[in-house]
């Protein structure tokens, strides 16, 4: 009988453990989950884990069958990492009788609901109207503005908008397409700043 090769990791709530068996025949796997066993057959290669590090439970813990190795996903049932797959250290869970539930002296507090939250303040909010703030909708009005200009311009006008904006190192946007055409452009930076061509 062959022992597989195989491989881990983890987080505090689940183990994912793979296990190298190339072209496994889903009709053939063999898998038994038990609190602190895992047993793996297919023909004459096996895999026996136990005792598991920690104690598993065998209904929530579940596995696929792919073309290179099979995945085995583990659900502990006490949070925490491992570090081992296999070890004998004393089962946390063995003192506990089974029909007590971990519970902490101290209550505990409601976890807020911060996208509840959030999404109440954006419903209460009310859009502005350009009536009542000239500079409502910021950059994305006026976005909006030359997407359409340039969506609904004939050819003219679009060759006019492209030129001038590029030549011009978009200080400069013009529609008239007679006017653009027999020169080139010039840079027209804001008041008050000053043009600086850059080396590339």
């Amino acid at each position: 009988m062959a022992t597989l090769r195989h491989e881990f990791y983890e987080t505090d709530e689940r183990l994912t453990l793979s296990i190298f068996d190339k072209g496994a025949d889903p009709e053939q796997v063999k898998i038994t989950f038990e609190p602190r066993k895992f047993t793996y057959a297919n023909g004459e290669k096996t895999l026996v884990l136990e005792p598991l590090k920690g104690q598993i439970d065998p209904a929530k813990s579940d596995y696929t069958v792919g073309k290179v190795k099979v995945e085995v996903r583990f659900a502990k049932m006490a949070q925490g990492r491992w570090g081992a797959l296999v070890g004998d250290s004393p089962d946390p869970l063995a003192s506990i009788p089974s029909s007590a539930a971990p519970a902490s002296s101290a209550p505990r507090k409601p976890r807020k609901n911060w996208d509840g939250i959030t999404s109440e303040i954006l419903s209460s909010d009310k859009p502005v109207s350009p009536d009542q703030d000239p500079n409502a909708g910021g950059d994305a009005a006026v976005n909006e503005f030359f997407q359409k200009l340039y969506a609904e311009a004939d050819e003219d006008t679009r060759r006019a908008m492209m030129k001038s904006f590029q030549e011009s190192g978009g200080t400069t946007l013009s529609t008239n397409w007679d006017e653009v055409k027999k020169s080139k452009v010039e840079v027209k930076p804001p008041e008050g700043s000053e043009w600086k061509k850059w080396a590339a």
